[in-house]
């Protein structure tokens, strides 16, 4: 019988199942070290949609402070979750999710693995402030990037350990968004920028540049 000849890395992706290809695909778009915090949520569907905004955007874990004990801290348990899996679309399953008694705890863990924290937030007096598109993202390898509870916004000392806040430029009567849309539009410009700087470097602080850039966006079939 004649050997078979070993597969090429197109034929071996063809062979997976979807989901496997597909995690396969877009593996290299994914922006490490990029985690979002949600602190305190009240509503369920909101930590869902966030999951799944983190999922479709490309950012690497969520973290969420959760003193009422609402989730389990077993991520396993998280995505067989029926409800958590139905709200974020079944993000949940492809999505890291950690647990936090506390918001002093969620940022002992960050700082000790030297995350540097961003918080969504109107204007803080005493800090820097800033709007969504003059903010570098890519300034830092290891980014958190806070969402505050939808009644109270971040909490003080989130705001206190965070190194600036970043807001939503508006220009309507109503100035404030809910957070499943707010975390989709400030992760649109977090990941696109660390997307597009990953494309151009390979190391920190602009060296290393790559002498052709790798896409930015992943091609489809038209």
């Amino acid at each position: 019988m004649d050997a078979k000849e070993p597969q090429s890395d197109g034929e071996k992706l063809e062979s997976k199942r979807p989901a496997r290809r597909r995690a396969d695909e877009i593996k290299a778009f994914r922006c490490k070290n990029l985690i979002v915090v949600i602190e305190e949520p009240e509503n369920p569907r909101n930590i869902g949609t966030v999951i799944r905004n983190v999922n479709a955007l490309g950012a690497e874990k969520v973290y969420v402070v959760d003193p009422r004990q609402a989730l389990s801290d077993d991520w396993q348990e998280l995505r067989g979750e029926p409800k958590l899996s139905k709200l974020s679309v079944s993000a949940v399953k492809w999505t890291f999710v950690k647990r936090f008694d506390s918001t002093e705890d969620c940022l002992a863990h960050l700082e000790k693995n030297r995350f540097v924290s961003v918080a969504t937030s109107p204007h803080v007096r005493g800090k820097t402030n800033k709007f969504l598109h003059e903010v570098d993202f890519a300034e830092h390898a290891k980014l958190a990037v806070w969402f505050g509870n939808e009644a109270r916004g971040i909490s003080d000392l989130a705001v206190e350990r965070c190194e600036m806040c970043i807001s939503i430029p508006m220009f309507g009567m109503i100035e404030s968004l809910n957070l499943a849309t707010s975390s989709g539009i400030v992760l649109y410009e977090v990941t696109k920028q660390r997307r597009e700087y990953a494309s151009r470097y390979r190391l920190r602080d602009r060296r290393g540049e790559r002498a052709v850039q790798l896409p930015t966006v992943m091609a489809t079939d038209r």
